[in-house]
């Protein structure tokens, strides 16, 4: 084998994004070869048809440059790679569920994703998952024989809002690498404990799994542990103890907003893994205590909505963008602090 992975890098576990990145180092004894062979050889778990769409969506690069699937690659080249999801894991099967879809042509399928409902299979969720929705509705996704087919990003179960779901290869390449580069744009809605301080701001911070607790994320603000992050965020109206804020993505990690707006001291509302499930602000009276407790019953979950979602359209070229209401639960949960508020200043 003329080639080494040098830095093979899966993003589906610590981001959003689904998809997997490769750098490739070919050895100074390597023989002019096609980059599609080259690639088949030091990946055997990926087909020829997925490493040649990834070379149509320029998901390919040698030495920096986008490269078709043709090029010849040679001693030293470096070689990069998006692929848009990780191998086989589970049996996949579909399940009939209603689908908020708000558009969809022949390349992709842009839906509002419902709050409790987990993106895709994975340890201790077999069914009932978006994908077994997906599946039993469009029965030619791409990478149906894998068990994330159709998804380049993903949104925490407990969170709602805006998906972009891909119906073809070649989509499913062109946006992979779309959010691989950042060149998307999301915006979410969320309602957090306290008063934050600046109208805007942004928060970076690598994050990572705590070292303390697998099963959640944290800011290491050295650097030293996780990944890059940055979120920005501005004040969208203010409730006394509670805030409702807007943030964009600039990165993709997971549980972001969450952790970085607990970072900033404002953890998301009833956001139960966080400790937003506490009376983190406000006062000591029984009746607001009853007030804070009735709100979690109305929005049982942390109040996270995926608001709006733009990327250029892989067929078209064109930038497109979405947005959608905030749900019900949050909807009622918002208003119902609002009029705390006013009540609470007159």
């Amino acid at each position: 084998m003329n080639g080494t992975d040098e830095n093979h890098i899966s993003q589906a576990e610590e981001n959003e994004e689904l998809y997997e990145h490769h750098r490739l180092l070919a050895d100074k004894g390597q023989k002019p070869l096609r980059v599609d062979k080259f690639l088949g050889n030091l990946l055997p778990n990926t087909s020829r048809n997925k490493i040649q769409m990834a070379a149509r969506a320029g998901n390919i690069l040698a030495n920096g440059t986008a490269v078709k699937s043709n090029y010849k690659v040679k001693a030293g080249d470096v070689v990069q790679v998006v692929l848009s999801y990780p191998p086989r894991e589970i049996e996949l099967i579909p399940e009939d569920m209603p689908l908020d879809i708000i558009y969809e042509d022949d390349h992709l399928i842009v839906l509002n994703k419902q709050a409790g409902i987990v993106v895709h299979p994975g340890y201790g969720n077999y069914s009932g998952t978006l994908v077994n929705g997906l599946i039993h509705h469009f029965s030619n996704l791409p990478g149906k024989d894998e068990t994330r087919p159709g998804l380049v990003h993903r949104l925490d179960k407990d969170t709602s809002g805006i998906m972009v779901i891909a119906a073809d290869e070649y989509a499913m390449a062109h946006l992979a690498r779309q959010f691989f580069e950042r060149t998307t744009a999301r915006t979410y809605q969320a309602l957090v404990w306290g008063d934050v301080k600046e109208n805007e701001g942004t928060i970076t911070g690598h994050i990572g799994r705590s070292l303390k607790n697998r099963k959640v994320f944290q800011v290491f603000p050295e650097g030293d542990y996780g990944k890059h992050a940055v979120t920005h965020y501005k004040v969208l109206e203010r409730f006394g103890y509670t805030t409702l804020v807007e943030c964009r993505l600039e990165t993709g990690r997971t549980h972001q907003i969450r952790v970085h707006m607990k970072y900033l001291g404002h953890t998301l509302f009833n956001d139960k893994e966080y400790g937003g499930d506490q009376i983190l602000k406000g006062t000591t009276f029984t009746k607001y205590r009853q007030f804070v407790n009735n709100c979690f019953e109305l929005c049982p979950r942390q109040a996270l909505h995926a608001k709006t979602l733009g990327f250029t359209h892989p067929a078209t070229g064109k930038w497109i963008s979405f947005d959608s209401e905030l749900p019900e639960d949050m909807l009622r949960l918002t208003e119902k602090w609002r009029n705390y508020a006013q009540h609470k200043l007159e």
